[in-house]
């Protein structure tokens, strides 16, 4: 069996779920111009409400829900106690107040059961059985299913952002804040949802990356930062480069993978390759193959 396929489409599963999980990134960036480096850490705590929940016998599919709504509201919450009040503060101290952020709720999260260990989601039955062959490579169905729920959020969030009114306000608020202000926009609101509009989006892609592939405090947390040469190829203030950047990480690492493990002693380029490409993109085109370039006067 060929292995470039294989390669290829294993990319393109795990980059839908890159490019769900930097989504929330580019929502909070787009409206407020912050980098969130607690996002790992939400997204795991998504999916780890999710998996609590189903221990105790709630179905899957409600879990997922009932987890999307927590982090909605951990989401709105954040603004609201930590980051509105650091509201003209310099970015680096707001920068700092996320990673303190992304410290405390990963020891929070290991204050409870799963804090340690390895835990994975019984499959649904809708989920069960046989999957698809793409090109000689057998997809399972919970492969397809994430790459479907993943892809279906991005679209709808595209759509929110290209056609909505409120989508067209956080645009606004993003270019500028005084303006929007000046005309009777609420910026403390659109901060705050674009906040809660993240956890969700992390949730969803904690709950989806755990069923593919299991469940670890340090594997759902790394995500976060995992994610961030995708953002920063795409343009962090694009969703459309979300969703680009991430498919695209997603098989460039498995290329690197398949075809250099083997040349570089102790393998392990996947982890390496995307923030290569980060240093790249930083250095030739630091607004990223769709965001905007900004002209500054001096």
């Amino acid at each position: 069996m060929d292995l470039l396929p294989q390669l290829l489409i294993a990319g393109v599963v795990i980059g839908s779920i890159y490019a769900l999980a930097a989504l929330g990134f580019v929502l909070i960036y787009k409206s407020s111009r912050v980098i969130n480096f607690a996002h790992g850490q939400i997204i795991a705590t998504g999916a780890f409400i999710a998996f609590a929940l189903t221990q105790k016998g709630v179905n899957f599919w409600l879990a997922g829900l009932i987890a999307m709504i927590a982090t909605f509201f951990l989401g709105m919450i954040i603004e609201r106690v930590f980051l509105r009040k650091m509201v003209g503060e310099p970015i680096i101290s707001v920068i700092m107040v996320t990673i303190g952020l992304s410290s405390v709720v990963e020891g929070l999260i290991h204050l409870t059961p799963y804090g340690a260990g390895n835990f994975s989601f019984t499959t649904p039955a809708v989920l069960a059985g046989d999957g698809l062959s793409v090109l000689g490579t057998q997809l399972s169905r919970t492969q397809i299913a994430g790459v479907l729920a993943a892809l279906g959020l991005l679209g709808g969030f595209t759509y929110f952002f290209n056609k909505s009114t409120l989508g067209i306000t956080m645009r606004a608020v993003a270019d500028d804040q005084m303006a929007a202000m000046s005309v009777g926009t609420s910026v403390e609101r659109v901060f705050a949802l674009a906040w809660a509009a993240a956890g969700l989006t992390a949730a969803a892609a904690g709950v989806i990356l755990g069923l593919m592939s299991g469940l670890t405090l340090g594997g759902l947390a790394g995500i976060g930062l995992k994610v961030f040469p995708v953002v920063i190829l795409g343009g962090l203030d694009s969703v459309a480069g979300a969703i680009v950047g991430g498919i695209l990480i997603g098989i460039l690492e498995n290329l690197a993978a398949g075809y250099l493990d083997g040349l570089v002693p102790g393998g392990g380029t996947r982890e390496v390759f995307p923030f290569i490409i980060l240093i790249a993109v930083l250095l030739l085109r630091p607004y990223g193959l769709f965001g905007t370039k900004e002209i500054e006067r001096v």
